[in-house]
């Protein structure tokens, strides 16, 4: 799947790429052509203009006038011998022009950036008289200069579009994959789970077994939770009203038992133990057995880790800051990612799994708020509050 989906990146990217070059190296083939065409007219019009000033055939001015009124497109400016306008233009906004006086000074600053070869117009030669012409861009020029650019954006919008189809189509394949993978585990551990069951309970019936009968049984309940969460994966939770304190001090107990002794676990619960939230217990559990379990493994043993509890506007806030080594920056972006992991032993699904759940389980947001090499990191877990201040 990841290899199809590279493989169609790569292969949009070279049709956005060949198209974007042929449509530039046309395009600028095809305004090169104007643009000569364009000069050709305006010579073709100062022409005109000449042949009006100093010819008087009748037949000739009537020609050259012809040739002089089929200009609408291509905007002139007239200047003196000495490179002043004369007031003489066409094709140039008459308004604009005698509402700001800098405007005509500024479009013949912009035509000589254009052309700085101006048609000269020769009037007399005793005493000498000529009259300078600089012409811009007709809009035709403009737009064909600007279409690679108004194509170019419209190719990478719809590279963007299809990009984000396939990462849509890709993401939906992965979570059901992960979904169809989670409940088929959760399928087979049934069997051997309800036979374990019957097992417990013909130990119990021997006296002898009183000892070791708890013990077996919650590595069982552990088994059957294990199995729960694994089946909620892919399905709607049904969410009820729970008290989150309540439900992360429980983890952090059970946790605690199972941790080194050099390990400190301290919870600050900000007065939010009566706050409730929404929550599918089993797989809420689940997020903050994954963080302390990373948290654990972060600090080697030794370290501290410290919850906190924080209320702003309607959302909670859980942190679970440890004091282990870090994550470094090149890699933050990864650590959510399935698969990834910094151990030796171990698949790299403990964090991914847990951002799923509280993002498109519980609408809630898992992130990594701060990290810092060898002074340890806070992960944060966010949860909307019930609407109905009531409830909470």
């Amino acid at each position: 799947m990841i290899g199809s989906l590279f493989h169609w990146k790569s292969l949009l990217i070279l049709i956005a790429v060949a198209i974007v070059s042929g449509t530039i190296v046309y395009s600028r083939y095809v305004a090169g052509k104007i643009s000569v065409e364009e000069r050709k007219n305006v010579e073709a019009w100062v022409e005109a203009e000449r042949t009006i000033l100093n010819s008087s055939d009748t037949v000739s001015i009537n020609l050259a006038s012809k040739i002089s009124s089929e200009n609408k497109e291509i905007p002139i400016i007239e200047t003196n011998e000495q490179d002043i306008p004369t007031g003489n233009f066409i094709n140039i906004d008459t308004a604009r022009v005698r509402e700001d006086s800098n405007y005509l000074r500024l479009k013949l600053a912009e035509f000589k950036r254009y052309n700085k070869h101006p048609i000269v117009l020769v009037l007399k030669d005793n005493p000498y008289t000529v009259i300078h012409y600089y012409y811009g861009e007709s809009e035709l020029l403009k737009e064909v200069r600007w279409y690679p650019i108004i194509q170019l954006v419209i190719v990478a919008l719809f590279i963007a579009i299809a990009f984000f189809s396939l990462q849509t189509r890709y993401r939906s394949a992965q979570n059901q994959l992960w979904a169809s993978m989670a409940k088929e585990t959760a399928h087979q551990l049934g069997t051997p789970l309800s036979s374990l069951e019957g097992w417990l309970e013909i130990l119990k019936e021997k006296k002898e077994n009183e000892t070791i009968v708890p013990e077996i049984t919650k590595d069982l309940n552990r088994l059957m939770l294990i199995s729960d969460r694994f089946g909620k994966i892919g399905s709607t939770p049904h969410l009820e009203l729970h008290y989150p304190v309540e439900q992360v001090m429980a983890v952090l107990n059970y946790m605690k038992k199972r941790s080194s002794e050099q390990v400190i676990f301290t919870i600050d619960p900000g007065n939010l133990e009566s706050l409730q939230v929404y929550l599918s217990p089993t797989l809420f559990d689940w997020v903050f057995e994954n963080l302390l379990k990373n948290a654990l493994d972060a600090m080697e043993g030794k370290g501290a880790i410290h919850i906190r509890f924080l209320q702003q506007g309607h959302q909670l806030l859980i942190q679970v800051q440890d004091t282990g080594k870090g994550i470094p920056k090149h890699l933050l972006n990864k650590v959510f990612k399935a698969g990834f992991t910094t151990k030796k032993r171990g698949w790299g699904i403990g964090l991914s799994l847990s951002k799923r759940i509280m993002e498109q389980y519980h609408k809630g947001l898992l992130n990594i708020t701060w990290s810092e090499l060898g002074k340890g990191t806070v992960f944060t877990v966010t949860i909307p509050l019930p609407s109905n201040p009531a409830q909470a």
